[in-house]
């Protein structure tokens, strides 16, 4: 850092916050369409999003923030349903379904959740720093 004020490391960790609330926006969506089917022949499923994060220099602080780098598509393949009375199965009997894995899904908003919360802990901690200080010139 380039001053080793307390301060930046609230601007550090609330960037690291933030990063990790819109991947939980990404993990509640993927949960959200993880059962939905198309409701037309040759209509594509909801296909599963993937957040990437980047670390980007703050000059004004001296140190690197996290931020988002965009979300993807996950473009592995479609699930497979046996339905054959769905008047959009194939000629197998088969409809598309996202490719959603609720289980990878609830391990990543757990990574999330407990990256959210170990920042949370650095601000909590910084905070007692700077009131502890403040005590301190008094």
């Amino acid at each position: 850092m380039a001053d080793n004020n307390l301060t930046d490391i609230f601007s550090i960790s609330g960037s690291a916050m933030q990063a990790q609330q819109q991947r939980m926006k990404v993990i509640a969506e993927n949960i959200a369409n993880a059962n939905t089917t198309p409701t037309s022949p040759g209509q594509k499923p909801y296909q599963r999003q993937v957040i990437t994060f980047k670390n980007e220099f703050d000059k004004a602080i001296g140190a690197y923030k996290v931020k988002s780098a965009g979300v993807r598509l996950d473009n592995s393949e479609f699930n497979k349903k046996y339905d054959p009375s769905n008047p959009i199965a194939d000629a197998q009997g088969y409809i598309q379904t996202p490719n959603v894995n609720p289980l990878l899904e609830m391990m990543d908003m757990n990574d999330a959740s407990h990256s959210y919360q170990a920042n949370l802990n650095v601000i909590d901690s910084t905070r007692g720093m700077v009131i502890r200080t403040i005590g301190l010139l008094q």
